[in-house]
């Protein structure tokens, strides 16, 4: 079993699981996150490096789905993480994505095998976010608010601090065509006025996924960026007036409003 990249485009939740924890593999993929990312890299300590892998080869040996993060380019283990995941064909998400030459090279390898998902958490990676994006075999980019924060030197929930970085990355896609990007974490597990208010700023910017950390964060933000019930109603009261009507209850209707009416029922 594959994600496929229209799964990957269209995903809100996106739940991390360490690659060093076999045990909780199951658990993650019954968590009804709409993708598991089953992590090489942060989660996973040096010691545990080629264990982790092979826990992540042996699920994914049995038909299991996930996106695979691998360590980085400049790294001892990131040659072993990168043939595992295209000996099964899974879908990679890059770490530390800011060198585009690097990501070109890895496009070049993987191209028809694994789609790539670009983690961008550091001020480089921001400031090249549309030649990201343009970079070939790069599907969605996903925010690393907590490196990035770390190394701008702000709190990884910091809205303010943080919205020209996020605000880039929701330009950079859309200018390249890509799927609206994912955001970052909620560092707060148990937290949820933290986590409702990290989705509804989020998505206000135009991300429309997010990285989670447990599964109990899985539920709240698959429902937080799913349309509202106003907003599917606006929505079909807009197509069915149909593409000649110029006004619907005082609103001026024209191409782009339609457009912004098929996305919602479309999600």
């Amino acid at each position: 079993m594959r994600l496929t990249r229209d799964q990957i485009a269209t995903a809100r939740s996106f739940l991390f699981v360490p690659g060093h924890r076999p045990d909780r593999f199951d658990k993650a993929a019954a968590s009804g996150a709409d993708v598991v990312v089953v992590d090489l890299e942060d989660a996973v300590s040096a010691a545990d490096k080629d264990r982790a892998r092979g826990y992540v080869s042996e699920w994914l040996e049995h038909g299991n789905a996930a996106l695979v993060r691998i360590n980085p380019f400049e790294t001892t283990w990131f040659e072993a993480d990168l043939d595992t995941a295209m000996r099964y064909g899974c879908p990679i998400m890059v770490p530390k994505a800011d060198s585009v030459a690097a990501l070109a090279d890895l496009g070049w390898c993987t191209a028809g095998k694994c789609d790539l998902v670009a983690l961008v958490e550091t001020a480089a990676g921001i400031e090249r976010a549309n030649e990201v994006c343009a970079t070939a075999g790069i599907i969605r980019l996903a925010f690393g608010n907590a490196d990035f924060g770390a190394e701008v030197g702000v709190a990884p929930n910091d809205h303010l601090a943080l919205t020209y970085a996020r605000s880039k990355l929701v330009s950079a896609s859309a200018a390249e065509k890509l799927a609206p990007p994912i955001d970052g974490v909620t560092i707060s597990i148990e937290d949820t006025v933290a986590l409702n208010a990290d989705i509804e700023h989020a998505s206000r910017l135009g991300f429309t996924g997010k990285l989670c950390i447990h599964p109990n964060q899985v539920p709240i933000v698959s429902d937080g960026f799913a349309p509202s019930e106003s907003d599917r109603k606006w929505a079909r009261t807009v197509i069915e007036a149909g593409e000649s009507v110029t006004r619907v209850n005082g609103q001026m209707i024209d191409k782009p409003v339609l457009e912004r009416a098929r996305r919602i029922l479309g999600a």
